[in-house]
């Protein structure tokens, strides 16, 4: 691939990843793309959901929202998208999306230079094409995605297997928030434990919502109170969790709040104990001490990355299936997983923790 001269851009899009987590993977290569290219403004395009991962970052000067089930939905709202983002004169598009739709919509929008890898049979759409080296599906996605800008010169390591931790900036209307909202609720001072029981993936990446709650009703010393988070599509997990702990302080936020309202309360919280899902990211990048509790997925490519966190996961022979759904019926990843192993892992994450402070 020919090298890309990092002086040579005054105007930069990249086209965001669709979900929360990946989301939150791609900051290190978003601040490794400033980094290189302090003089470029950086506008970032994103699904509506994903926004607020975005929106506060260092370097990132606009978010557009690319609203795909409303305003730019069908191939009216595609080429009314195109139009936009043409109108904007950008000299580069980095593509953190690996499909087919993010290098055509950037060809539409005629932006000169084209970055991202060659997948999805969108090669002749890009000017610089990344290789999807095989060595790059056994790393993590941090690395993953900065290795599109290593590969056109615009880092000048190579990223480590092992990923780059993200940091993750809030907007400071979303802190405000979040403070208002547990001074209102009795809890601005508490000990606030946060749960996340759902995972948008599938049920094979979600952990019974009773051991959630057993492992909750095990750390109710060291906790005033639970807040249980997730979209509206995970209620029914974080209602089961909520029916677990009968004389618990619970508050279910399942899709009572915006993501950026959301990520603020989970900064708030004093340990984050979460399915592999996107809100295991932020909190990791949030610096949360977070235990993440993982089934079928990875954890070469998707474990959590700060500086407080650890993983419960037993290495059964099916596990990662990378599945949605078991494909044997009987979830035995996470069947193995038992809540004293969760709570024990949290209580020494939380002291390392304390020790570090």
């Amino acid at each position: 691939m020919r090298l890309l001269e990092p002086s040579a851009s005054q105007r930069i899009l990249v086209r965001a990843t669709n979900w929360v987590g990946d989301a939150v993977m791609t900051l290190p290569a978003l601040a490794a793309l400033h980094q290189a290219c302090p003089q470029a403004e950086i506008e970032v395009l994103a699904k509506p959901w994903a926004a607020a991962v975005y929106g506060a970052q260092p370097g990132v000067s606009r978010v557009l929202a690319y609203d795909k089930a409303g305003e730019h939905a069908g191939a009216v709202g595609l080429l009314a998208l195109a139009r936009q983002l043409k109108a904007r004169r950008y000299d580069w598009a980095v593509l953190m999306q690996n499909a087919f739709e993010a290098a055509f919509i950037a060809w539409l929008a005629r932006i000169p230079t084209r970055l991202g890898y060659s997948r999805d049979g969108r090669g002749l759409l890009l000017t610089h094409r990344a290789r999807l080296h095989p060595e790059l599906r056994q790393v993590h996605e941090t690395s993953y995605y900065l290795a599109i800008l290593h590969q056109a010169g615009l880092l000048p390591a190579d990223p480590p297997k092992e990923g780059v931790w993200p940091e993750l900036i809030l907007s400071k209307d979303d802190q405000a928030w979040a403070a208002t909202y547990l001074e209102d609720v009795g809890l601005k001072d508490a000990q606030v434990l946060g749960l996340a029981p759902g995972a948008a993936f599938g049920p094979a990446k979600q952990w019974p919502a009773e051991r959630f709650a057993q492992t909750a009703r095990q750390l109710a010393d060291r906790f005033d109170a639970v807040l249980l988070f997730g979209s509206a599509g995970e209620a029914a997990a974080c209602e089961a969790v909520v029916q677990g702990l009968n004389g618990m302080a619970v508050r279910n936020l399942a899709g009572a709040t915006d993501l950026g309202q959301a990520l603020a309360l989970v900064e708030r919280t004093d340990l984050f104990i979460t399915n592999d899902s996107g809100l295991m990211h932020a909190a990791a990048a949030l610096k949360r001490p977070t235990v993440a509790v993982f089934g079928s997925t990875n954890p070469v490519t998707t474990r959590p990355l700060g500086p407080h966190t650890t993983l419960v996961r037993e290495p059964v022979d099916c596990s990662p299936c990378l599945k949605p759904r078991c494909p044997n019926g009987d979830l035995k990843c996470f069947t193995a997983i038992s809540p004293q192993q969760v709570s024990q892992a949290a209580r020494e994450l939380l002291d390392r923790a304390g020790e570090g402070a």
